[in-house]
Order: structure tokens, then C-alpha cells, then sequence
């Protein structure tokens, strides 16, 4: 009899008990990270070649208290290494765990090794040697704090990999996860199992073996014991033969196919019926592309069986419109086609398994690598609906896919409802595809929501640090969800983003390369627009009626737009008859959108000058005059390509100063700008002769009036 230690992943301890209980081993204690149990030499094997929770099943050698590395040296030399393997063995050392002298694990497996050759070196044998790849032995060294623990590993490499999946899928379960979910999920050996989105169709595979009685090492080339002095021979064989007589038994019974694969992805699939093909289970799965929203139920004669998914789900924020529009229409189809039936999901983001709108009776934690998941048991109600229930719920789903206890985020729903029947009126009427629906109205829900055309870009204003992220994350889902409802629109056409305070360059950093342009128009001008490149999106909607004012002040004269971004000033000076426009911007990004932008219009290049430079040093050396200047600089900023750092309320005056003087008699400056509380230096504008009206309230639209502090504009003149 042998004590024996099997590890397995977090929160599968329990679990990996029962089943090394019911393969025949004895006194089994959990312990953090797997079990400790007994087993001769049979039962060894057996849990070996047939457990499916256990990473690797350990025999320990010595443990002992490290307080330094000699001590680490000393315990690994002390052992027979010779009663274990000879010089001739091939040997590797993992070494987990780390305290306050073996600081790093390559260190602690250089000692751990160094003991192992010189004790062969101390018998008058030669130095065994190092493999990294494929060793015959596997030593397993682990230490917390100062207790250590020296282990022979048995499995060599980890279980998990049972050498049928050739093939995977994008984020694939291990295999011992997919085996424990499977085991969670409350699925019965001998009724259907379906996987709606089965990917590389691990869970079924893992089921499949499960029914079929395959062992899932059964094909295992090479093993730990392999070069091990203490292994069994006879005993492995015995074992072996009766797995593959098993096996052998019962797929000779071909029993009917009960266990359903789709998945969106063809290629996926195809990956899906090759490792089933590699593990045995070909016979008993059957895999078809298929879309989540078309997902019916397979089973035509009213058996009922168990759904087991694990849906898409990720961290990025830019995923999340999809993922909550995949949860709330898988939800639906669970409830319209599986009526009875059980579903278990496994997912990392709980809110997203909210958008199901079901309630669970049993959940579990799990790690799946670094991520904290969850598996969610659901009892589906057998009670079938009819036509008009369907469309009911259809509706409730893409009305109201969120907690219908949460009072708040049906406040929010309400709030842009009401919002947009009051705004897109007016935009219809003003000629406008791009406005505000949403700007922080409630407290709750402090992101804004924009229009561009028939898409939606969701501005999330980052929490502060002391609100907790979790609840930041349900309200930002459910006011995704409620803004794919209320507005209707396709999932890949709502564009998520998290805004913060930016300086500098900041500003103009590039946050993807899709490359997507599509145009709106505003008073009667096309502007490109590109919403997922950059933190804005080429067109400042706030300052919809300054383009416009200028566009009606513009005609017959010479227009400078100066600060110009995309140049949809340029555009509305423009096309309400300028008689020359310049255009200066220090990025060649914005200046070649300028000129799409021009080109969009067919207003002729011959009349409009587009000038790449840092706007205040071309100022200082500009010898032409203008009528009409507008200039919209940046509150802050200390751009490597600006020979001194900016501030609008500290420079403002010597800006001013340079702009009277390319000013023509009569001519008039537009001045805007977004700090809040800026202040005027009238006292100084005077000695310039220059006076300043503000018309900040006149530049506000309909759809920006509760943000007062949004920008400050002025118009300027000589006295």
C-alpha cells in the first residue's frame, strides 16, 4: 500500500474525492489542491488511467522544514534515489512554491537537481541527465513557506491531456475542467446532452467517454512510471487490458447517438469532429454549424436531456454589446425549445448569465487559468409555449433583457426612451444623423449615449477608485442591454468605450486599426466619421450649432481653422460660400480626414489650403490676413512636437494677440474652448484692443443642454 497525493484544479477537491473513492482508494483527505489517499498497486494504476479530475497523482518521497537552500540541498541529497531510478534515466524537476530565502523556483529546481546528480556522483555512478522535454522522470518539488515536500510523479505529463484533442477552438476548457463541468452539470449517463456552442466539443467529447466507458488515458504513450524501479508491470497490464476490454464491450453495444454539438463556426466544427474521431466517441456525437438564435431542440420524441454550454465571455469591454445580446437570445431559445430540460452554464462574467433570465438552483465556483467562473444549474420550466407567449417573451427579451427586480436600470431604460422620442424628433427635423441621446442624466448611469446614423457608441465616464468594480460593471451591462433594446439596433453596430481625463497626447492615441469610416450628415454637410479607432470620433457634437453659425457667417470670405481636427468647420464655411479656407492641424491623421472630408463635399481643392503644423508656431510666422477665424485649441497640452507645453486660460491672451494681427479690419474671431470655468482676461483684451462677447448659451444644442459647462465660446472683434 502506498500513500499518494492527486492534485487537481481549485474547488475540485470534493469532487476528485468521490471519484478516487469510487475507483477503489482508501482514507482520502482533501487538502488544499487535491487529495491524499492510499492505494496498492492496482488501484494506483487505476487512478491513474481513469481518473478525469486528478493534474498529475504524486508519490511522496520526504517532506522536511527549509529554511535555507543548503537545507533544500541536504533533504534531496539524504534520499535513495537508486531504489527509484538508475544514472541511466533521463529526469526533470518541477518545483512550485517559493518563501524568504528559495525566492525563485528555477533557483529551487537548480538545488533540487544539484542534490539528485551529486548523490548519483557520491554512489560511484555517473551524473544523470537533464531533460526538459521528454524525460523519463518526473520529480515534483513543492514548497509554502518553510514546509517542503519531495514527490515522484507518476502521470509524467499533467492528466489533462488525454492526447485526442489535435484540434481546438479559440480559449479551450481543459479537459479535467470539461470533465468536472460535466459532472456538475447533473447530466445522467444515458439521456441526451446538447452543447450549443461547442467549439472544439471538449464537454461533449469528455461526456461521451464518460457514457462509452472509455478511460481517458486508454491511448497514453508514455507515463511517469514508465522508468520508475518501484512500477508493477503485471499489475499495469492487468489494469490496462480491463480498460481496453471495457472500452472494446462497449462500443460493440453501439448505442444510439444522443449527444448534440453546434457551433456558428464551420472550421470549429470540423476541429470538433476530428478529436471526437481521436477519442473514441465519433459514433455517439453528431455536430452541426449552427447560429445560437436558430438553435432547436434535437430530440424529436420528447426526452429530455441536459443543455451544458460555455458560451463566449471576455474582459474586454468592447465584446460586451454581443455577449449580452448572445446571452438573452440563448436564454430564449433554452426556454422555447427546452421545456423540462436541465441547462448548466459555465461563464466568467455572472452578470452576462443574468441576461439568460433564468434562475438557477445550484452554482459552483471555479478557475478556469487566472479567471474566477462560475457554473450555474438551471431547471427549465416544462411548460410549453404557445405562439403569442413566444412573441412575448421575445419581446420582454429585446425590451427588457436585464433583472426585472432592478429598479434602477429600468429607471435608465425609461429615461432614454423618453429621451429619444424627444431628440430624434428634433434632429429629423434639423437635418442631423448625429446627436446625444443620453449625457449622464442619472447618477447611477454616468456614460453618455450617441447617435451616428444607424449606429450607437456608449461612453462610459471612468467610476472613481472607491466605487466597487463589480457594481460599476452590472450597471454598465445593464445599460448596454437597455440601449440594445430601446434603440433596436444590431449588436456590432453599439461601440463601447471608457473615457478618462485626457492630456496631452494622450488625446490622440490610436485605440484600434479597423479602418471603418461611414458619413453623417449635419445641416446639409457629409462628414466622415470613425468610431472605433480613436477615443472621439472625428465630429464634436457639441459644437453642431458653432459649424453652423459659422457656415452662415462664412460667405464671400477668407476662413482660418486653426486647432482644426477632422475640419468639419472647414466644411460649413465651406459650403455657405467662404471664399478661401486654411485648415491647420499638427496631425497628418486629422488633416488627410480633413481632405476626405473636403473631397466628400466636392467643394474644389483649389480654394482650400490644408497646412500641417503646430498651429501656434505657423501663427507667429503667418503673413496672411483672414475675415474669419475659428479657433478651438485644447485645454492642455504638452505635445513632444510642441516646442513649449499649452494652457488655454494661462496663453489665451498671447493667442489672442497673434490672431488680431492676421485679423482684416472688420473681421471677426470665433473662439471656443471645453475648460470649465475658464475666465475671460478682459482687462488684457482691452489693451489689445480687442472685445469678446460670449455666446456660449446660443452654441448649445437641445441635446447638450444639461451639460452647461460643456464648452465656453466667444466672438471677438477689434474696437
Amino acid at each position: 500500500m502506498k500513500k499518494l497525493f492527486a492534485t487537481t484544479g481549485r474547488g475540485f477537491e470534493e469532487l476528485l474525492k468521490v471519484e478516487l473513492t469510487d475507483l477503489g482508494a482508501t482514507e482520502c483527505q482533501v487538502a488544499q489542491g487535491g487529495v491524499h489517499f492510499i492505494a496498492d498497486d492496482e488501484t494506483q494504476y487505476k487512478v491513474l488511467l481513469w481518473s478525469r479530475l486528478a493534474s498529475r497523482v504524486l508519490l511522496p518521497l520526504a517532506q522536511s522544514k527549509i529554511y535555507s537552500d543548503l537545507d533544500l540541498y541536504s533533504t534531496v541529497l539524504s534520499q535513495d534515489w537508486l531504489s527509484h531510478f538508475d544514472e541511466r534515466s533521463r529526469f526533470l524537476v518541477d518545483f512550485n512554491g517559493t518563501n524568504q530565502e528559495i525566492r525563485h523556483t528555477q533557483f529551487g529546481a537548480m538545488r533540487v537537481k544539484d542534490g539528485i546528480v551529486d548523490y548519483f556522483e557520491r554512489q560511484g555512478r555517473s551524473r544523470p541527465d537533464v531533460d526538459k522535454d521528454n524525460p523519463d522522470i518526473r520529480i515534483h518539488a513543492y514548497l509554502n513557506r518553510e514546509n517542503f515536500i519531495l514527490s515522484l510523479d507518476l502521470s509524467g505529463d499533467a492528466l489533462h491531456l488525454r492526447g485526442y484533442r489535435e484540434e481546438t477552438g479559440v480559449a479551450p476548457l481543459r479537459e479535467t475542467l470539461a470533465a468536472a463541468i460535466v459532472l456538475r452539470s447533473g447530466w445522467k449517463v444515458g439521456t441526451p446532452l446538447v452543447d450549443p456552442m461547442c467549439g472544439s466539443g471538449t464537454l461533449l467529447i469528455e461526456a461521451a467517454q464518460m457514457e462509452a466507458k472509455i478511460a481517458p488515458q486508454l491511448h497514453r504513450m508514455h507515463w511517469g512510471f514508465d522508468f520508475w524501479k518501484g512500477h508493477n508491470p503485471s499489475a499495469w497490464e492487468k489494469v490496462k487490458t480491463e480498460a481496453v476490454e471495457l472500452a472494446e464491450t462497449e462500443f460493440n453495444k453501439n448505442p444510439h447517438p444522443h449527444f448534440y454539438g453546434f457551433d456558428l463556426d464551420h472550421r470549429v466544427i470540423q476541429k470538433a469532429q476530428h478529436n471526437a474521431q481521436q477519442a473514441g466517441v465519433a459514433h455517439l456525437i453528431q455536430f452541426k454549424q449552427s447560429d445560437i438564435a436558430a438553435l432547436r431542440n434535437p430530440i424529436e420524441n420528447g426526452e429530455k436531456g441536459t443543455v451544458i454550454c460555455n458560451p463566449p465571455y471576455g474582459e474586454r469591454l468592447g465584446t460586451t454589446p454581443a455577449l449580452i445580446a448572445l446571452y438573452s437570445v440563448f436564454g430564449q431559445r433554452l426556454k422555447q425549445q427546452f421545456g423540462g430540460w436541465n441547462a448548466s452554464i459555465f461563464s466568467s462574467e455572472p452578470s452576462l448569465l443574468d441576461c439568460l433570465r433564468l434562475r438557477s438552483h445550484r452554482q459552483f465556483k471555479a478557475k478556469n487559468g487566472p479567471l474566477d467562473c462560475v457554473q450555474k444549474n438551471y431547471q427549465i420550466s416544462d411548460r410549453s409555449l404557445t405562439e403569442s407567449e413566444q412573441n412575448t417573451e421575445q419581446s420582454a427579451v429585446q425590451n427588457l433583457a436585464f433583472s426585472a427586480n432592478n429598479n434602477v436600470a429600468i429607471d435608465f431604460a425609461n429615461r432614454l426612451q423618453k429621451n429619444i422620442k424627444k431628440i430624434e424628433k428634433w434632429a429629423n427635423q434639423q437635418g442631423l444623423q448625429a446627436y446625444r441621446l443620453y449625457d449622464a442624466d442619472l447618477p447611477d448611469y454616468n456614460l453618455a449615449i450617441d447617435r451616428y446614423a444607424d449606429h450607437i457608441v456608449v461612453q462610459e465616464y471612468a467610476p472613481p477608485k472607491n466605487i466597487d468594480e463589480n457594481k460599476s460593471r452590472q450597471r454598465l451591462l445593464d445599460a448596454v442591454t437597455a440601449t440594445l433594446a430601446v434603440t433596436g439596433i444590431e449588436t456590432n453596430k453599439l461601440i463601447l468605450k471608457v473615457r478618462q481625463k485626457q492630456k496631452g497626447k494622450n488625446q490622440y492615441e490610436k485605440l484600434a486599426n479597423k479602418g471603418e469610416y461611414f458619413y453623417v450628415e449635419e445641416y446639409g454637410a457629409k462628414l466622415w466619421v470613425n468610431l472605433t479607432d480613436y477615443l472621439d470620433t472625428g465630429l464634436f457634437l457639441d459644437h453642431r450649432l458653432t459649424r453652423k453659425m459659422l457656415g452662415e457667417m462664412a460667405k464671400g470670405k477668407d476662413f482660418l481653422n486653426l486647432f482644426a481636427y477632422t475640419g468639419s468647420a472647414t466644411i460649413h464655411a465651406a459650403l455657405g460660400g467662404a471664399k478661401s479656407t486654411t485648415t491647420v492641424d499638427m496631425s497628418n491623421t486629422y488633416l488627410n480626414w480633413a481632405e476626405q472630408n473636403l473631397i466628400l463635399n466636392d467643394l474644389d481643392a483649389k480654394q482650400h489650403h490644408l497646412i500641417q503644423a503646430d498651429c501656434l508656431q505657423w501663427l507667429e510666422k503667418c503673413d496672411r490676413q483672414f475675415d474669419l477665424i475659428f479657433v478651438d485649441p485644447p485645454t492642455f497640452s504638452n505635445s513632444k512636437r510642441m516646442e513649449d507645453s499649452w494652457d488655454v486660460q494661462r496663453d489665451h491672451i498671447k493667442l489672442m494677440q497673434n490672431l488680431k494681427r492676421i485679423l482684416r479690419p472688420n473681421g471677426t474671431i470665433v473662439f471656443s474652448n471645453n475648460k470649465r470655468g475658464f475666465k475671460m482676461d478682459f482687462e488684457s483684451l482691452a489693451e489689445l484692443g480687442l472685445s469678446a462677447m460670449e455666446i456660449s448659451n446660443k452654441t448649445l444644442p437641445l441635446d447638450f443642454e444639461r451639460n452647461k459647462q460643456i464648452h465656453n465660446c466667444w466672438v471677438l472683434s477689434v474696437v
